[in-house]
């Protein structure tokens, strides 16, 4: 037999006919002409070797041999319509699946962490593989379906790629409670209201004078924008530690007299043990959105995922950002 002649939809006309017995009533369950199922019948004479279906005074009369496939052959179908059907039908709380997110460290402490105990009640089947953001290998990783959703900024995103805005983060200030310089003062003189309450602000002048920690992705740079900006008012701070990720230094700042500009979602709900003070000066925000390839468009699972996404993010932001899918 060759099998290369044979395509899925000789093998569903072939059900159709086997099931109705009828070349009349398979043209009308498959919505084609009674012509062209006579003809797709003609060539599964030829690709089978046998005649399938006999003329009888009603309809038609199955072979033997037409008989020991129709079984087979609708389970075979029914795989396939499962496959391709599974992402029109799905339920969180039976799905078993695992889907691959990206992100950066502070992201996944900020969306991630969340995410995945909102899943662990919702979809306890699913199971998430968390994976580094790499900006430069993002859009390759998603063709390759290496990575089914990403989170990063907007501009560092491949035009290729679907996006929905997340939010906008802002960066903050933090210090131990405690810290001398800070503690119950603000630009290094008594003040009514508590640093790290509204209304609390350092001194750009006092600031440049603490001992601070940066982060510097790339790994050793000792300077940020934040510098190019105090340098504009003629001033230079102490940063006396560079570290590689975000997630390190809540931790070495609340046991220190060191003091870090933050994303804001970093500290949220875990600001025990430190003060929150507004920047010192004017620092831009970024934004923030999840991305993912073409292909995940239209897959239900994939859908509810990304709304997932959102509403963690959305949960806990100040206002709710919304934003659509693109």
């Amino acid at each position: 037999m060759d099998t290369s002649r044979l395509d899925l939809n000789l093998l569903v006309t072939l059900e159709a006919l086997l099931t109705e017995r009828n070349v009349t009533r398979a043209a009308a369950r498959l919505s084609l002409s009674q012509p062209a199922v006579s003809a797709q019948l003609a060539r599964l004479r030829d690709v089978f070797e046998d005649p399938l279906l006999l003329p009888a005074q009603r309809g038609m009369t199955p072979t033997a041999k037409a008989l020991s496939l129709l079984e087979p052959l609708r389970q075979a179908l029914d795989q396939v319509r499962g496959v391709a059907t599974s992402h029109l039908n799905f339920d969180p709380a039976t799905a078993d699946l695992t889907v691959t997110i990206a992100a950066s460290d502070y992201l996944q402490a900020s969306v991630l962490q969340p995410l995945v105990l909102r899943l662990r009640r919702e979809a306890p089947n699913v199971r998430i593989a968390v994976r580094h953001m790499d900006p430069s290998q993002h859009a390759a990783q998603m063709a390759r379906g290496d990575i089914d959703l990403g989170l990063m900024q907007p501009i560092e995103a491949a035009p290729s790629l679907r996006m929905r805005a997340l939010f906008h983060e802002r960066y903050v200030l933090i210090a131990r409670r405690g810290h001398p310089a800070l503690d119950g003062k603000v630009g290094g003189k008594q003040s009514g209201k508590q640093a790290g309450k509204p209304g609390g602000k350092l001194s750009a002048k006092a600031f440049a004078k603490l001992e601070q920690v940066i982060v510097s992705p790339a790994g050793g740079a000792f300077s940020t924008p934040v510098d190019q900006a105090l340098a504009g008012l003629g001033l230079k701070r102490q940063v006396v530690l560079s570290a590689a990720s975000f997630l390190f230094v809540p931790d070495i700042v609340s046991r220190s007299e060191l003091v870090a500009l933050v994303p804001e979602r970093l500290v949220k709900g875990r600001a025990a043990g430190l003060l929150v003070l507004p920047p010192p000066l004017p620092i831009d925000g970024f934004d923030i959105a999840m991305v993912w390839h073409e292909r995940n468009q239209g897959h239900a699972a994939q859908r509810w995922l990304r709304d997932q996404v959102h509403g963690v993010a959305a949960s806990r932001a100040k206002p709710d950002t919304g934003g659509a899918e693109s």
